[in-house]
């Protein structure tokens, strides 16, 4: 008896359909695609259960002749191409004619069409791939497409489906991406008989982004526009204030049509990972334009992963309009008091002490610095290294986009500094008070400095006196030797000294008078917690680690110190954020404050 057999064309239809058809989101996708592909400017979509018992999609499209209605419906039958070379010019959406035949193999079908050729439309009911009843009806141009009883004759498929509200948030991601991608039709979403959203028809993505996203997204975004014989990129990224904690909202569309691409992605988040918060993820989407030729869309079942031929070009051009694009935009964020529910005057405690007046004020004047006790060991004291740059820094040329920082630090008077940790600065002309973090601002001079160091091969070295000895084990041993170069280049000078040990004779300047077994430690526990990332990640993280000998939260500084981290960080490339994404200055109006005294509302 053979066991091996040749299954029945229903049983491949169903296995081929699984492919293609996933869950609900995957028909909305699929039939939303052929409504673009037919030229459609109106798309309405209605989903039912999330999608499990209905969903409709209605477009004002060139509809589907009668005598192709039949055709339509089978496996490998489409408009779009006719040869295999074709495959590499693809425009559309759909081109593999597998879609409807997939839908119609697993739910209930029912089409209404008409063409402009044709005086009266078509209406057909299908079931398992084949058209029970077809007969001609009175309706205008475009297509209905209505699928009921998903997955019907594949109870396993069935069982798989999530809850109705999973499903129909799948179902409504899909349209939002398929909307925000196409300014120029319009798009209506109904959910269990609610409309979610309407679109203009106004090919405005500006407009489309707050009709979809909402006001603080629109508010948020920098403007992408560029070209070259390569690819045409166009749309928005957020700016440095504005980011969100999963990639939810990171829009990427190739050609119009909307992918998911790991490379163009991570390079993406790596421009920011050093002006946005840890663990925080940019928004963006960015439209990008190319010749067809030059991309591989068949890869994938659902079409959403694409092949580049020359994605190490892209990368380098996509890297450069986002990195200056970012850094052309970078500001400073405002700040603003919350409301808050106010107290009736009669229930504020009026307490008199006495010894107010007398009391020390947290507040150290920029003025009276000069009484602080013991100021001349505050320097000696710190490795910091603030005030031995200015001579150097007094010469350059401040960062070409840092002039609202400059006219701020320049015109402002610093009016001192609270709690040993903020620098307050009062400008008079446009009534604003300015409060720096002396950490995060440290941070940033010390990280782009070392980084700017390290790519010119250039770190300063101060040779210990006392070479240290330090004890590992034996994987971070070799660990460390596997890396000599990267420790070298770095500005340490190791060697491997007997067994399971290193010696230090040397460390960057740049760190002061570092406790050198610690610092090391760490930067080898970050190479071996990042041993499979790339080089220039390893890189980012060991500078950021670098970053911990800047001056801290507590540390008093001098007039002196002051000026100095200010004039550098002005001459930094971002100076608005650590190197974590901490904002390192924050605006705050005199009319806010008005507002908190209720002296205007």
């Amino acid at each position: 008896m053979n066991r091996i057999k040749v299954l029945d064309e229903l049983t491949i239809q169903k296995i081929a359909a699984g492919e293609i058809i996933e869950r609900p989101s995957s028909i909305v996708k699929e039939l939303v695609e052929n409504s673009l592909d037919a030229k459609s400017s109106n798309i309405t979509i209605e989903i039912r259960n999330g999608g499990k018992s209905y969903i409709r999609v209605t477009d004002d499209g060139e509809g589907i002749a009668r005598e192709d209605l039949s055709i339509a419906f089978k496996r490998h039958s489409t408009s779009k191409l006719s040869s295999a070379d074709d495959l590499y010019q693809i425009m559309s959406f759909g081109f593999r004619g597998e879609a409807l035949a997939s839908i119609s193999t697993i739910s209930k079908v029912e089409v209404l069409t008409k063409t402009d050729e044709n005086p009266i439309g078509t209406h057909a009911f299908l079931e398992e791939g084949n058209i029970l009843k077809l007969e001609s009806v009175g309706c205008p141009k475009g297509t209905t497409m209505i699928v009921t009883h998903m997955f019907y004759n594949v109870p396993v498929r069935e069982n798989f489906l999530k809850s109705d509200m999973i499903e129909a948030n799948n179902v409504s991601d899909i349209v939002y991406k398929l909307a925000l991608g196409n300014p120029g039709v319009s798009f209506k979403y109904i959910k269990d008989n609610k409309v979610l959203f309407k679109t203009s028809r106004n090919n405005d993505l500006i407009s489309n982004i707050y009709a979809l996203l909402g006001k603080d997204f629109n508010d948020n975004l920098i403007k992408v526009n560029y070209e070259s014989s390569n690819l045409k990129v166009h749309g928005y990224i957020s700016n440095n204030k504005f980011y969100r904690s999963n990639k939810t909202h990171q829009y990427l569309y190739v050609n119009n049509r909307y992918i998911k691409n790991y490379n163009i992605s991570s390079l993406i988040e790596n421009q920011y990972k050093s002006i946005i918060p840890i663990n925080k993820f940019p928004v963006f989407i960015l439209f990008i334009d190319m010749d067809p030729k030059l991309i591989d869309v068949n890869i994938h079942p659902t079409k959403e992963e694409i092949k580049f031929m020359n994605q190490q070009k892209i990368n380098e051009e996509l890297g450069y309009i986002i990195d200056k694009t970012i850094n052309e935009s970078l500001s400073i964020p405002k700040t603003k008091f919350k409301q808050r529910k106010e107290k009736p005057i009669n229930e504020l405690p009026l307490l008199y002490d006495e010894n107010f007046l007398t009391k020390k004020s947290h507040l150290e004047t920029y003025d009276n610095y000069d009484n602080i006790e013991n100021k001349d060991t505050i320097a000696e004291d710190r490795s910091y290294h603030i005030k031995e740059d200015v001579e150097d820094l007094l010469v350059d040329e401040p960062d070409k986009n840092n002039y609202e920082l400059i006219n701020i630090l320049g015109k402002g008077q610093i009016i001192g500094t609270l709690f040993f940790t903020y620098i307050l600065v009062e400008d008079l002309q446009s009534s604003k008070l300015f409060v720096v973090d002396q950490h995060a601002a440290h941070e940033r001079v010390m990280y782009e400095k070392f980084k700017e160091e390290y790519k010119e091969e250039n770190i300063s070295i101060q040779h210990l006196l006392k070479p240290e000895i330090i004890e590992l084990s034996n994987a971070e041993t070799q660990l460390v030797v596997k890396n000599i170069d990267l420790f070298k280049k770095l500005g340490f000078m190791v060697e491997e000294f007997g067994t399971n040990s290193v010696i230090i004779r040397g460390v960057p300047i740049l760190f002061g008078k570092p406790q050198v077994k610690n610092l090391f430690l760490e930067l080898v526990d970050t190479i071996e917690s990042n041993i499979e990332s790339s080089y220039e990640v390893k890189l980012d993280k060991i500078i950021k680690i670098s970053c911990t000998r800047a001056i801290k939260s507590g540390d008093k500084m001098n007039n002196i110190e002051i000026e100095s981290l200010f004039k550098q960080l002005c001459n930094t490339k971002n100076p608005y954020t650590c190197p974590h994404g901490r904002p390192t200055i924050i605006e705050i109006s005199k009319t806010d404050i008005d507002k908190e005294f209720k002296r205007i509302t």
